[in-house]
């Protein structure tokens, strides 16, 4: 099989040749750009500087020599903007707070504070309020939250406000995404593109680090309180939001065809490490329908699967995802409670595709010792690789920290199993 045969065969729910491997595919299955470093020296490949593709959570470029070597099979065909609204372009060198020289895109500005605290800019524009914050200490950006006082009267809060950042999708950005696509494509892997404002609530989105002066709830705790008590106003947003996406998954079906193999639709968390966000009826209540629209549009029209990341205590919440229609949950966070692997493969293997959950970014992999690392990648993959409805990931991203005997011991592991 080829790298796209293999990831389809096992999303089928059959057993592919080996168990497939994602760690590029997507903005949470990816790996910090100092792990990327150093596992390019320790497998002596070409040095030069590493691209940081993803600049809010630090994310490298993996090119294809190592992608040969951890034997990934999943290839990503976004759009050419990052989070913070510039394109990854005009590539230049940067000094990270940590030491590691990178190469990050021309319009990515920053300032540092006294402190050695490090702020970006939505698109680069430095005449703009900062959208992100580094500490001096840290090792990605955290949200700079940027809301205006809302109105005194819940009534006065305009939908137009938080709708601000959807719109028609560019022909520039169909043909960037159509390039990428017909490049995966003519290397037999399987493509993953997240372009079309499907992020139904996701909180990574919602306080816009794109945008100058974002207008609307762009609070993380106050969108949160308004799924609880602003449910009409939420609501208005999903559905005008989903006209919107509907068009411009429409455009993007017509420009690339069956060869996007899968649609990143949202990356809405509903679980924390030994709860949840909202109850499941708040869920059915709120975001089913919105879901299962999206989801019914996709399989009528595509052949696309459907890809929904939601961290964190979600036992309850499974059942629903496969009743919305979602092909794939991802990053199966095995550390949290109620996640007990076994229990997930039995009640859902069947039902809906886990990708990740590969081994604990918490504890194991940057804690743990190489053959702890082996053992945990072993007893997952011996347990959701069984007929298929798997894709080999860690669970989320891999840390900065991560000992690079650990990854290799990882990697190793999978090489094994080929």
């Amino acid at each position: 099989m080829n790298s796209r045969e293999r990831v389809e065969t096992s999303i089928a729910h059959k057993q592919p040749d080996r168990i497939p491997v994602d760690f590029d595919g997507t903005a949470v299955s990816g790996i910090h750009i100092s792990c990327v470093e150093q596992l390019r020296e320790y497998y002596g490949l070409d040095k030069h500087l590493v691209k940081m593709t993803e600049p809010y959570q630090c994310l490298g470029e993996i090119e294809p020599d190592l992608a040969e070597i951890i034997g990934i099979d999943v290839q990503a065909a976004n759009g050419p903007s990052t989070f913070f609204g510039f394109e990854n372009e005009g590539w230049k060198e940067w000094k990270a707070p940590w030491g590691q020289p990178v190469l990050v895109p021309g319009e990515f500005n920053t300032t540092t504070d006294d402190k050695g605290d490090v702020y970006i800019y939505p698109e680069g524009d430095l005449s703009a309020p900062a959208s992100g914050h580094m500490p001096e200490s840290g090792y990605f950006f955290d949200a700079i939250i940027r809301q205006d006082p809302l109105p005194l009267d819940d009534e006065d809060l305009n939908v137009e406000d938080n709708l601000e950042e959807f719109g028609p999708i560019s022909e520039k950005v169909l043909n960037d995404v159509k390039a990428k696509v017909d490049a995966a494509w003519d290397k037999g892997k399987f493509v993953v593109t997240n372009v079309g404002g499907t992020g139904l609530g996701d909180i990574a989105l919602v306080p816009a680090l794109w945008m100058k002066h974002p207008k609307g709830i762009r609070d993380i705790t106050e969108w949160y309180i308004s799924t609880a008590i602003r449910q009409d106003y939420v609501t208005e947003i999903f559905e005008r939001q989903y006209e919107i996406a509907l068009k411009n998954l429409e455009a993007l079906y017509e420009k690339c065809g069956n060869k996007i193999g899968m649609l990143f639709v949202c990356g809405t968390d509903f679980g924390t490490q030994d709860s949840t966000f909202c109850s499941t009826d708040t869920y059915m209540s709120l975001y089913h329908k919105h879901y299962r629209k999206l989801n019914d549009w996709v399989h009528d029209n595509t052949e696309w699967k459907t890809f929904k990341h939601c961290c964190g205590s979600i036992p309850d919440f499974m059942p629903l995802f496969i009743e919305s229609g979602f092909d794939v949950i991802n990053p199966v966070q095995t550390s949290a409670k109620g996640m007990d692997p076994v229990f997930l493969k039995r009640e859902f293997g069947k039902d809906i595709t886990f990708w990740g959950g590969g081994v604990d970014t918490q504890r194991i992999l940057p804690f743990g010792t190489p053959e702890e690392v082996k053992e945990e990648v072993s007893r997952k993959l011996d347990i959701f690789g069984k007929d298929g409805g798997y894709v080999f990931n860690a669970i989320h991203n891999v840390q900065a920290g991560t000992p690079v005997e650990n990854l290799a011991a990882l990697f190793e592991t999978l090489n094994s199993r080929r």
